[in-house]
């Protein structure tokens, strides 16, 4: 797979848990998160491709995980695309994401 693919698979995962986890519909919340940075390292630690079935999530400490990526997310009015407060449920389903020891920090 591709870098491109990798991307699609992670942007999936990221949607999925905000909608989850953190009470997003995308088409009515009034909150949406753009994306404002993101990451694929370059470097693999596995190879994978079709037809291998993928274990897929947002993890901490993973043991050997095939490639990492990231995000990150501006939460913003979904009309306004101004800077808004996060619900509570959002900032709760984003809080559980936090390593251990971090929990003080700013969402």
């Amino acid at each position: 797979m591709n870098n491109s693919i990798y991307y699609h698979l992670f942007d999936s995962i990221v949607n999925t848990y905000l909608i989850e986890r953190c009470g997003l519909v995308p088409q009515t919340s009034p909150l949406i998160g753009l994306v404002v940075s993101s990451f694929c390292k370059v470097q693999f630690f596995a190879p994978v491709g079709f037809p291998e079935v993928l274990d897929l999530g947002l993890r901490q400490g993973v043991d050997s995980p095939a490639a990492v990526g990231g995000y990150t997310h501006v939460f913003v009015g979904s009309e306004s695309r101004k800077s808004t407060p996060m619900s509570e449920q959002t900032r709760e389903g984003l809080s559980m994401l936090l390593a251990l020891g971090t929990r003080n920090a700013k969402l």
